[in-house]
């Protein structure tokens, strides 16, 4: 009889410890998928933004074209963009194509006293701000999830239903670095 107690004692423990690491696996694959729709929505707020800082530069500097056309393009890969590896590039190339806007408007001091450019400079920053904290906050639950995924012994449920290991958003070494867009 205690034998039995036993086995139907580890038996019950064996389903609670699954369904429990189960649910914790999908809550943190949730979680991911939340954080990654944070981070969409900044950059696309960011992207948002970029065609008014163009139009608000092209007022001061016509000739500047291939810059205009290197930040459109940046844009729309970024809007198109799908995993959050293409995210992440696509984020690169339009913060090195914003360098190249910024650095044509310091050639323009009347530009730079613009309120409407200096708006667009807060709101740029600001959004820089909230996509790091994004990028962040999703990057420390696909460590988090990552972690379950090969731990012993959730590692096992894990590839019972196929639960895979999830990327994070990483930005490339000079993509790390805020960009500067104050012009004082």
């Amino acid at each position: 009889m205690s034998t039995s107690l036993i086995v139907i004692g580890v038996v019950i423990f064996s389903i609670i410890y699954f369904v429990a690491t189960y649910n914790a696996l999908v809550v943190l694959k949730t979680r991911i998928e939340e954080a990654l729709s944070g981070i969409d929505v900044q950059l696309k707020r960011r992207a948002d933004l970029v065609p008014n800082l163009v139009e608000t530069v092209k007022g001061y500097a016509r000739h500047e074209k291939a810059v205009f056309e290197n930040v459109t393009k940046a844009r729309s890969s970024l809007v198109k963009a799908q995993t959050p590896h293409e995210k992440a590039e696509a984020n690169n190339l339009l913060t090195d194509a914003l360098k190249s806007l910024f650095a044509v408007a310091e050639a323009y001091p009347q530009l730079r006293a613009s309120e409407n450019f200096q708006e667009l400079q807060r709101q740029l920053e600001d959004t820089e701000d909230k996509i790091a904290y994004s990028r962040q906050f999703y990057n420390s639950n696909v460590l988090e999830y990552n972690a379950k995924v090969k731990m012993f012994p959730s590692n096992l449920i894990a590839k019972m239903f196929n639960f895979k290991e999830d990327e994070f958003f990483e930005a490339e070494a000079e993509a790390k670095k805020k960009p500067e867009v104050k012009f004082d």
